[in-house]
């Protein structure tokens, strides 16, 4: 089994798009608490943000009802926080739960849907549960190519999880052209030194490397660390 690179992106964890502008949302109080979930989980305190999160879901609840998209917001952060500590059994329920607020919201074909869609499936990407998460990528990913068009980032982001997914099972034939795909959209739509590029990189490199194309891959991991040098 190879070692699998980060591949979600934190930002479709911590924060919901799409759909409809809501004029009445959670409030100051909620969005301060928000904050400060992101700034505690990226500095790897997940047991503070995990109880930030839930204060944050509990004013949601008592500001705007139990499904809204800002409740739905508040779930999903909790579940990461749940999930960074291992503790699965607490952010599965969450992270359903998130899912069903934004399809009742928004209905089955937004962009917010697939985010929610990413979570859960990197929830049980994680846990090696493949069979539950490559259908929840696939549905992502109609989605985003649908709402959003064939080319955007959102769309590489769901080829490359699905391609992750397919690396650890050592399923190469289906992993490479969903990687090179998603590194031609991710080039051209955030240009050859962005940091998200580099992930595809990685991903084919270590394809390669499984596959015996051990130049090929040194090519790859080359320039992605050029990258990241660059972006230091």
């Amino acid at each position: 089994m190879i070692n699998l690179v980060q591949v979600m992106a934190l930002a479709a964890v911590l924060c919901l798009t799409g759909g409809p502008a809501y004029a009445q949302g959670a409030g100051i109080e909620w969005e301060t608490l928000i904050e400060e979930v992101r700034t505690l989980y990226r500095a790897g305190r997940y047991d503070r943000a995990a109880t930030v999160a839930k204060k944050a879901l509990e004013v949601a609840e008592k500001r705007v009802g139990l499904n809204h998209p800002d409740v739905a917001t508040s779930l999903s952060n909790l579940a990461k926080s749940h999930q960074a500590q291992g503790q699965y059994d607490q952010s599965e329920p969450l992270y359903k739960r998130a899912l069903d607020i934004v399809e009742k919201t928004f209905g089955p074909d937004d962009p917010a849907v697939a985010n929610s869609l990413g979570n859960l499936a990197d929830f049980y990407r994680e846990q090696g549960q493949y069979a539950q998460a490559e259908p929840l990528i696939r549905r992502a990913l109609a989605i985003r190519e649908k709402a959003l068009g064939s080319d955007h980032p959102a769309v590489a982001q769901s080829l490359n999880n699905l391609a992750v997914v397919y690396l650890a099972q050592e399923q190469y034939a289906q992993a490479e052209p969903l990687l090179k795909r998603a590194l031609v959209i991710r080039e051209k739509a955030l240009g050859p030194n962005h940091p998200d590029v580099a992930t595809v990189l990685k991903n084919l490199a270590q394809l390669y490397r499984a596959t015996k194309r051990i130049a090929e891959a040194e090519q790859l991991e080359e320039r992605a660390a050029k990258i990241k040098a660059n972006n230091k």
